[in-house]
């Protein structure tokens, strides 16, 4: 969510309590925050004057404004990254928005990835592997004092092996550490990372989120829900990429589990057969998250009621495909 702040002091301060008293400004939604607009003022002296360090108004003005991350490929699955606002459609909650704010190509923007690894006692055949491919994933992918990166084991509990940082080495270590066995809690694992890493993680400039599972994606331990858990994800705008560790060849309930929370969040499931192709499936993800665009629009119609407005984005040229997230939550206020 995007802000303005401005601070005023002596006779403006009076003069902007004037304004804000007369026309309270108007509460509205942006999809980087879901904090409140807030009017903060200082606590007077005992002797009933302001103190001039705590005599500052704050005003926060929200802006109606939805940023959506999305991707575009063509029929042979090839990214296309020379589009313009006028190649597509866009729809939130059912109607065209009142306005498009921005539009453009995003290829550089700063990483905050999680890498959520399955350690249960059914992913032991590809464990070894499996490790090495990720270690690889961050070392090529992660920028130093630009991305960060998290790494979590699963089973039925949660082990956080590695809290955010950029520093390349650490996460690696971190990955060869995790131990494989147990049950498997893979709803839990991602409603807790989103809520406990990715909800409060509101920075200042645009960033990408996302969240690399690596897992068969068969739950018999959470808590949580399916449903929870993306729903979790929708809000802290987290896209969840998939990787499965199911060397069958069959398609099990695990795949499609996986495959609803990558479409619910606008991310990709990936199911190596071979272990050369989970080296590959991380690549595709590397090159996914610096090949995308950004929207930001003014919805219409919009209130703060917390409910979930869904996002349709089309592509008008012939072949192509496009996938974004489907919505997002609005505040309540």
């Amino acid at each position: 969510m995007k802000y303005t702040g401005f601070t005023l002091s002596g006779l403006v301060l009076l003069a902007a309590l004037a304004m804000v008293v007369k026309a309270p400004a108007q509460s509205s939604f942006a999809s980087d925050s879901n904090s409140l607009s807030a009017l903060d003022s200082g606590n007077p002296t005992p002797d009933g004057s302001n103190d001039p360090q705590n005599a500052m108004l704050t005003i926060r003005a929200q802006v109606n404004e939805v940023n959506v991350l999305f991707i575009a490929t063509d029929k042979h699955g090839k990214f296309v990254r020379d589009l313009t606002q006028k190649d597509f459609t866009i729809l939130d909650d059912h109607k065209p928005p009142q306005a498009i704010v921005n539009f453009r190509r995003e290829t550089d923007l700063p990483l905050h990835l999680g890498l959520l690894v399955d350690v249960s006692g059914s992913v032991n055949s590809r464990f070894d592997f499996e490790q090495g491919a990720a270690t690889s994933f961050l070392q090529h992918t992660l920028r130093v004092g630009f991305d960060k990166a998290f790494v979590e084991g699963f089973n039925s509990h949660m082990q956080l092996v590695q809290d955010f940082t950029d520093n390349v080495q650490l996460l690696s270590a971190s990955v060869h550490k995790l131990h494989d066995g147990g049950g498997t809690a893979l709803y839990d694992a991602v409603y807790r990372s989103c809520k406990e890493k990715f909800l409060k993680d509101r920075p200042e400039h645009p960033v990408r989120k996302a969240i690399i599972i690596v897992s068969d994606g068969e739950d018999n331990q959470s808590e949580m829900t399916k449903a929870q858990a993306i729903e979790m994800a929708q809000r802290s705008e987290v896209i969840i990429y998939a990787i499965s560790t199911d060397d069958s060849g069959l398609v099990m309930r695990g795949d499609r589990v996986l495959e609803q929370m990558a479409e619910a969040t606008g991310g990709r499931a990936f199911f190596p057969f071979k272990m050369k192709d989970i080296t590959h499936s991380f690549a595709a993800i590397e090159d996914e998250l610096r090949s995308q665009y950004v929207v930001s629009y003014k919805p219409a119609d919009f209130d703060a009621d917390g409910r979930y407005r869904s996002i349709e984005i089309s592509s008008l040229k012939k072949d192509l495909q496009v996938r974004a997230r489907k919505g997002y939550f609005a505040p309540q206020p």
